[in-house]
């Protein structure tokens, strides 16, 4: 997560890859009902609430509340039957470093059996030198939280990542930032032997020994000596949010780029392994050669675009669309640029490639992206503290128009 003043935007702007038009099924299989082409939809958000402080991360509940995280440790609920609540829900600012503009609550999800045992999991930067902790506790007793895993991080307060979220096969997916600064300072990167820079997997319904969670013998490098088995990705510079698609239990990646890329990876269930190039790449271009190794195989972005082309600064990654109310958008990625603001629409085709298109744009400084338990899309904006739903439209092309 990076922060600079936007300048506004007036009208669209061109997208760095090329649009590639379908109305077939996905890639994974699952037909998109009534699919159209991505430009013929647009993004529209509808502001819910206000007064949140640095909202920073979201997360729906099987009861139809949204959790919402703010920077400095507290987490508000909103409800659309009956708003926002006055106060928090949860305080943890006891135990949060938040003094540096991207410290602090940085994730929050509930676990799988949450109806049932009210368990959250939550990743922040921890007092007093800022170590990213992934932890978890229940909502109505902060005093039992449960640290699971650490990384040190204390040099630079930038690249935390923090997203957390259980995948389809029940295990946590936890993201981490390469260690700060710029340029990738420690090579953790490319170093399988740090947490740094990487999305970890880890199984938090039982315990090994007296670590409180196990590691999957499917993770790959389980048996890969001198690496840390808890990895699941690596490569990567600042994964500030990603989410799992809950119908193939793939994930969508925003990794923040280092001046001239942002980026978008989308990773399928049997590439646990991966290497998203960082910092041998900054997405398709050579960033340091250096870290480029002979004989290895970097997954390059689905999505990228260059910050001198569309004024953006970082990219907020977002969530696949699987909701009732738009049918034709079923399967479509949306993200966008804390900057910029412009909605990124990125969906598989079924010849393997991604058709992508610029949609609208979203409400000022967006931080995140969230969906309720029925699929709908919520957004997050930061220093206004709002709370917006998102829905789409469909949109008629002229031609269309005049041959009615």
């Amino acid at each position: 997560m990076r922060r600079r003043t936007a300048a506004a935007l007036a009208g669209l702007i061109p997208l760095a890859l090329s649009t590639l038009l379908s109305t077939s099924a996905s890639a994974t299989g699952t037909a998109h009902a009534r699919a159209v082409p991505l430009t013929e939809l647009t993004v529209v958000s509808e502001q819910v609430a206000s007064g949140l402080r640095r909202p920073i991360a979201i997360t729906g509940l099987p009861d139809g509340r949204m959790l919402i995280a703010e920077k400095e440790g507290t987490v508000r609920a909103y409800h659309p039957d009956t708003g926002l609540t006055a106060g928090p829900v949860l305080d943890l600012t006891a135990r949060i470093e938040s003094a540096d503009n991207e410290r602090g609550l940085l994730g929050i999800t509930p676990a799988p059996d949450f109806a049932r045992t009210g368990m959250l999991y939550v990743s922040y930067t921890s007092r007093p030198a800022g170590a990213l902790t992934l932890a978890r506790l229940p909502i109505g007793a902060p005093e039992r939280l449960q640290v699971l895993l650490t990384q040190d991080h204390a040099e630079y307060g930038n690249h935390n990542g923090g997203q957390v979220a259980f995948g389809r096969d029940g295990y946590l997916y936890w993201s981490t930032g390469d260690g700060g600064y710029a340029n990738d300072p420690y090579k953790s990167g490319q170093d399988l032997g740090t947490l740094l820079g990487k999305i970890v997997r880890i199984d938090v319904s039982r315990a090994c020994g007296v670590t409180p969670y196990c590691v999957p013998g499917s993770n790959p490098f389980v048996r890969t000596t001198g690496a840390r088995p808890e990895i699941w990705l690596y490569g990567l510079r600042n994964p500030w949010r990603f989410s799992v698609d809950p119908a193939d239990n793939s994930l969508w990646i925003g990794d923040v780029g280092q001046g001239l890329v942002e980026e978008v990876d989308h990773v399928r269930p049997w590439q646990g392994g991966a290497n998203l190039g960082w910092s041998c790449k900054e997405g398709t271009p050579i960033f340091d050669a250096s870290q480029c190794k002979a004989g290895v195989q970097y997954v390059d972005p689905v999505f990228e675009y260059e910050h001198y082309m569309t004024e953006g600064c970082s990219v907020t990654g977002g969530v696949v669309y699987r909701g009732t109310r738009t049918p034709e958008a079923r399967g479509t990625y949306i993200a966008s640029d804390y900057c910029n603001t412009l909605a990124f629409a990125v969906r598989p085709t079924a010849g393997g490639g991604y058709e992508t298109a610029t949609i609208g744009t979203f409400p000022t400084q967006p931080t995140a992206f969230g969906t309720d338990t029925q699929g709908e899309v919520y957004v997050l904006s930061d220093y206004p503290g709002w709370l917006s739903r998102v829905r789409f439209e469909r949109v008629v092309p002229p031609s269309a128009a005049v041959r009615r």
